[in-house]
């Protein structure tokens, strides 16, 4: 869902204070709190801000509010939708059941599923977005969540399949960034494991590391813990994006906001879950941990190691993270946006590091101010 995000502006904002209470005990860096308190103005979204290393949390703060209307501040447990932050969710998953001979990265996907597109597209072209199938944006690939329990994903998936049945570009010759891509992993997934993929998800990660549904998911168990999604009143999203979108989706104005409902992704695997910015920290911390619960020595190797065309190009890709640098360090990163909400979280394996942002609102720069935060914490 990340390409909803161009067609937002970003928006400065004022100074406000940061909610206390959530840092007691907490390392605060005068630098970071300064840029926090930046973000955030009077009655606007918030903004969930976490780091963390293999053994504890460094910092963590949560500024601005998770519901406008009724003047709640953003605390540590809100939940919010993460959009494409799923993705690496789904790479790790995929990674297992590869280490439990379930399936190989350079098997065919049409070993597993049927589809439209060439036969030699692999597991790994998948992961990786070498596939060469198109993205379209998928803008109206929601439903609300009270349709949730008579949402058909199957008819949903077949129906995108037949719109878009042809490639962009030959498999393994050009990256492509492909949300159907990961909606067919996540099919795969269902088939090898014999397990629908949040019961996979949910049975391999969420529940090895200990975390609950009220802490990260695929539903929204609790109204209540779960911030609302917002998205500027005078922005372009708000001004020209409605005639793109489900106008179902808009909720009521709160101030300057415009509240977006609740809503799921027609695909889980490419950007459905929800969980708070310290839920996710967690999977982090095990990744960069001397003994992962999640994945072996092999895979996590394979989550940091940039990937090629078939031609030998490298991509600025791994099986499951974008790379980028800070500073001249390397880390891995994903990023999520989309209906009320945006996300980032990045990790950087040399300096045994991990972040997490997550704001409830469309429009926001989460590169930029991950890179203006992160700094106070990174090293050379």
């Amino acid at each position: 869902m990340t390409r909803i995000m161009i067609l937002s502006i970003l928006v400065a904002v004022i100074s406000c204070s940061v909610v206390e209470g959530e840092q007691e005990g907490l390392r605060m860096d005068d630098k970071t709190v300064s840029i926090l308190n930046g973000l955030v103005g009077d009655n606007e979204p918030g903004i969930q801000y976490v780091v963390v290393n293999k053994d504890s949390t460094i910092f963590e703060s949560n500024v601005g509010m998770s519901n406008i209307e009724k003047g709640i501040h953003l605390n540590s447990k809100h939940t919010m939708a993460v959009f494409s932050m799923t993705k690496t969710l789904t790479a790790i998953v995929v990674l297992q059941l590869v280490e439990r001979n379930k399936i190989s990265l350079d098997d065919s996907v049409s070993d597993y599923i049927e589809h439209p597109y060439n036969p030699r597209i692999s597991i790994r072209q998948l992961l990786n977005h070498t596939s060469g199938i198109a993205n379209p944006i998928p803008l109206k690939w929601v439903h609300l969540s009270k349709e949730h329990a008579s949402f058909d994903e199957i008819s949903a998936f077949n129906k995108v399949l037949n719109e878009h049945p042809d490639l962009d570009a030959q498999p393994g010759t050009e990256y492509g960034y492909s949300n159907i891509g990961y909606w067919l992993l996540g099919k795969v997934i269902e088939q090898a494991s014999d397990q629908s993929y949040s019961d996979c998800v949910t049975e391999n990660i969420i529940k090895v590391l200990g975390l609950t549904s009220n802490e990260i998911g695929f539903l929204i168990v609790d109204e209540h813990n779960h911030a609302k999604g917002y998205l500027k009143k005078w922005s372009f999203m708000n001004l020209f994006g409605r005639f793109f979108i489900d106008g179902n989706l808009l909720g009521e104005y709160e101030g300057g906001w415009l509240h977006i409902k609740n809503v799921y992704l027609n695909g889980p695997s490419f950007g459905g879950a929800i969980g708070s910015a310290s839920a996710f920290s967690k999977i982090l911390q095990d990744l960069l941990s001397d003994q992962s619960k999640l994945l072996d020595e092999k895979s996590i190797q394979l989550l940091y190691s940039q990937q090629q065309t078939e031609a030998g190009k490298n991509i600025d890709m791994t099986l499951g993270w974008h790379i980028g640098k800070l500073n001249s360090v390397t880390y891995y990163f994903k990023e999520g946006g989309g209906a009320g909400f945006h996300s980032e979280m990045r990790i950087y394996p040399d300096n045994g590091l991990a972040s997490v942002i997550m704001t409830n609102k469309t429009s926001f720069n989460s590169r930029k101010t991950l890179n203006a935060l992160d700094a106070s914490y990174v090293e050379n």
